[in-house]
């Protein structure tokens, strides 16, 4: 698939976002997107898909003007994980290459704050496979690769993912902390003012 094939992508999911606010509408739909794309043939720049020895870095590919969603090209080293962590939006992943492990746990309740978290499920996704890994109702995980190459994923979030204020979490105490996880930039692997909290972050 050509690269004007990602901008037909691009206005597909414009038109979604556009058209509904229910959430579960949205992420079913771009899900079948997202799943024509990767079977597509469409392949992502060399620039986006390069690891970082330090941690999983996201590339930004579309940042919708109005801020109402965002595409991102993910990529994890061998073995490299986030830590527990939600989004505070709705998210599409699908696997471009590699696999990844994902650990779910039940978001918390105001109530339950301070509590340990319950687990919600563990799966394996591997390449060409779709997911959504996230609605504002159903929002925490954590993600390891997995295998013997680095993981590369193609994202899609409600909002633009590399300014939201999210919430990471210890699964042990419940305990909250909040972070912004910025964008790296394809040229340096690396950029934004605080890389302890881009650790954070699908």
């Amino acid at each position: 698939m050509e690269p004007d094939h990602l901008q037909a992508f691009i206005h597909e999911v414009d038109l979604i976002v556009g058209s509904t606010g229910d959430e579960h509408e949205i992420t079913a739909r771009v899900a079948e997107l997202l799943s024509a794309l990767l079977v597509s043939g469409y392949r992502l720049p060399p620039e986006v898909t390069r690891p970082s020895n330090e941690r999983h870095v996201t590339y930004p590919l579309h940042i919708a003007p109005d801020g109402s969603w965002s595409l991102a090209c993910v990529v994890w080293n061998m073995g490299q994980r986030t830590p527990v962590h939600g989004h505070e939006t709705w998210g599409v992943v699908g696997v471009y290459s590699g696999a990844e492990r994902e650990q779910r746990y039940v978001k918390p309740t105001a109530s339950e704050t301070g509590r340990a978290l319950t687990p919600a499920g563990e799966q394996v996704w591997e390449r060409g496979q779709v997911t959504v890994c996230c609605t504002t109702d159903d929002d925490v995980h954590a993600v390891t690769a997995v295998g013997d190459e680095p993981t590369i994923g193609i994202h899609v979030y409600g909002g633009d993912i590399g300014i939201l204020n999210r919430r990471s979490y210890d699964p042990a105490t419940g305990a909250v902390q909040w972070f912004v996880s910025g964008w790296d930039s394809p040229a340096t692997g690396t950029s934004g003012p605080d890389p302890n909290a881009r650790t954070q972050h699908q």
